[in-house]
Parts: structure tokens; sequence; C-alpha cells
């Protein structure tokens, strides 16, 4: 249409012009022109293609979100999401600084919420982190039966999950990573059996919503069951304690020892914080350093019990291989890598999962100085502050 109103614009304007006896010259002028115009714009047009073709060859990509996984990676950083149950404890926050500090060194992205023990929080977390378009999600589940559910939601967006420190009771996690608790759960009986081979015995459980807790206590039972039958000790009280608060092992150990009218002699507690809890209960009646207690996590504060001889023990369990474990293993994930592991048995399910877990040790005071301060998890100043200087070990 543009040419015909072109080349009527011409051809009018020299037919007005010119007189008849050059019309024919004229009109051959006028398809000369058109000819060339013609050429030009059919020259400009085809530049004019081959630009559209070369844009939508550049942004062909976009038109398929997920893309190829290869090319997802290669493209941008993985990100990786964290939802943490607690930082109440000292050491989840340590799990959660080494967790940060291995992303980075890694160059993945990662984006770490915290429930603050509800589980309620922790699935909205989940469906938070899964919007942000995160490669791989790694869950600390504060209740392990309820995680089931942030798992399927992940599992239906094609995104990998790892189960960190604690079992989620899902066949469908790609990993479960933390230390042997099993192990865990021998180690404190076995200690306890040790060294108050006789006497009575109160079992402090963490929450009975944590596999954990209920690996161990099965362990912890399984090591004393034998002197349980020969009568060399008798369990007086035994409970799981909520959350695992330190407030209500505190009420728990005061109501076994009103009830025992003081006569215990082992606290078998599962970990730190209740340890400390406990501790607090026996330094009321002047027991503390006289009762066995145990522990689990080697806290700072229970480092520092055992030190001043009012904890009797815990188990050390390095938090940077785990952490750092949990992150080069989501990055295997998110790259659709094989991973190393060996399976565990999930008896809540009645099945085998695919685990990495990792070693742990005995601590007490006889090795404080060849474990923790060795390691340099805690420094020597801060576990023997509340001891005084001569009945410190020599520094290293």
């Amino acid at each position: 249409m543009l040419l015909a109103v072109w080349a009527g614009t011409v051809q009018g304007s020299i037919l007005l012009t010119g007189p008849k006896s050059d019309l024919i010259s004229e009109n051959r002028l006028v398809s000369r022109l058109l000819l060339v115009k013609w050429e030009s714009m059919t020259k400009a047009l085809t530049l004019f293609l081959l630009g559209v073709a070369a844009l939508a060859g550049c942004g062909g990509g976009t038109s398929n979100p997920g893309g190829n996984p290869a090319d997802k990676a290669a493209g941008k950083k993985i990100k990786i999401g964290f939802a943490m149950d607690t930082l109440k404890e000292e050491r989840w926050q340590r799990d959660k600084d080494a967790f940060e500090a291995h992303c980075g060194k890694m160059n993945v992205e990662c984006v770490i919420t915290v429930a603050d023990n509800k589980a309620d929080k922790q699935a909205n977390d989940v469906e938070n982190l899964l919007t942000q378009g995160i490669d791989v999600l790694v869950i600390a589940p504060h209740d392990a039966t309820q995680a089931a559910s942030m798992v399927d939601k992940a599992k239906a967006q094609n995104v990998p999950v790892i189960s960190y420190d604690r079992l989620i009771n899902s066949d469908k996690i790609d990993l479960y990573i933390s230390h042997q608790v099993p192990v865990i759960g021998r180690k404190i009986a076995e200690y306890a059996l040790k060294n108050k081979p006789s006497g009575k015995y109160v079992m402090v459980y963490g929450a009975s919503t944590d596999n954990n807790a209920v690996i161990m206590k099965k362990e912890q039972l399984e090591v004393l069951q034998s002197a349980i039958d020969k009568k060399e000790i008798q369990i007086v009280a035994q409970d799981f304690i909520t959350d695992w608060k330190p407030e209500l092992a505190l009420n728990f150990a005061e109501n076994a020892l009103t009830q025992n009218s003081d006569k215990v002699d082992a606290f078998v507690v599962s970990n730190d914080g209740m340890a400390g809890g406990v501790v607090s209960a026996l330094a009321k009646r002047g027991l503390a350093g006289k009762v066995l207690v145990t522990g689990q996590d080697a806290a700072l504060d229970a480092l520092q019990r055992i030190a001043a001889g009012t904890q009797t023990m815990t188990v050390y369990k390095p938090i940077i291989p785990l952490a750092s474990g949990a992150v080069e293993a989501a990055i295997k994930l998110a790259k659709k890598e094989k991973l190393d592991t060996t399976p565990f048995r999930n008896d809540a399910l009645g099945k085998e999962i695919p685990a990495i877990l990792l070693e742990v040790t005995t601590v007490d005071r006889s090795n404080l100085m060849d474990t923790v301060i060795k390691d340099g998890y805690a420094k020597y100043e801060d576990v023997y502050k509340d001891v005084s200087e001569a009945d410190r070990p020599k520094r290293p």
C-alpha cells in the first residue's frame, strides 16, 4: 500500500507538470524509481527480519522456566534453603554459622529460616523457601512426623530434601545426615553404667516429637536392660521433655528427687541443655557434683560444668563436618550427582533410607584437653573459667 501511494504521488506530480508528449518517457522514469525504491526497502526488511531472529535466539531459554539442569547450574548460583527448628541452644547457632560459612566457601546461596520450636511456623517457612526457587531443601525438623508433609511439598516441585541431624519420618527424603544417633544413645548409657554400676537411675529423654530422642531412648534402655534384670540398677523415673527445654528438665528432676528423698545415683540425660536444668535442681539441694549427670552436644556451658565437676560427661559431635557435609551433599543433589551413602533403618517407617552418619566422642573431665580444646572447638580459658588456676591442667 505504501509503495502504491508513493508511486501515485510521484506519477501524479509528473503528470501535472509534464507535457503530454513526454508521458511515455515519464512513465518509464517512474518505473525505474519504483524498482530502485523496492530493492532498497527489500534490503531493509531483510536486515530487520534477521535482527528479530537474532533477538529471539538470545531469549529462547526464557520460554522454559525450568531449563536444563546442567544449564541451570552453570547459569546461576545454586540456592539452598535451610529450615531450622531453633537457635535457642548454642549448638544450633554453631550449625547455622558453619552452614552459612561453607555455603560461602562453596560459592552457593543459602536462605535460612528458624521456626522457634513451632511446627506450624516451620511448615510456613518451608512454603516460603519453595516460592524462592531453591534448588535443594534442608530441614532440621521440629516434629519428625509433621515434617513429612513438608517433604511431600518439596518433592512435588522436584526439589530434593535433606533431613539434617534429626530424622524425618518420610521415605521420600534424599538423604539423612547426622551423627551416629544410636551410638550416642549407647555411649551415654554405657558411660553411666560403667561409672555407676548400681543404684537409682532417672532417665531424661528429649522431645517425643524428635526421632533422635526416641532412638536414644531405645538404645539407652537396651544397654541398661541387663543391669535392670539383675536388679543392679532401678529406673525410678523417666520421661520425654517437651522441646528439650532445660526448665522442664529442672522441674522433672526436682520431682524425681522429691519422690526418692534425694536418693538418686544417676541422671541419664540426653542433651546438655537439659543436663543444665538437672544440675540446677541438684545444686538447690547441695547435690551438684555428687550425682552422675550425662549429656550430649558439648555445649560450652556443659564443658564448663564438666571442668567444674557438676556435670559428668557429654558427647562431642563436631558440627563443622556435619554442616559442611550437608552443604556439599546439597550441591551434589542440585547437580543430580550420586551421593555416597549407607542405608539407615527408620524404625517408625520400617524402611531404610540413605544416610551419612558421622562419628562421635565421649568427653569427660579426663579428656577435655585432648578433644574439644585440642580440636579448637572450645578455648582453654573459656572451658576452665570457673576453675581456679591451681586446679586447672597445664595450658596447651
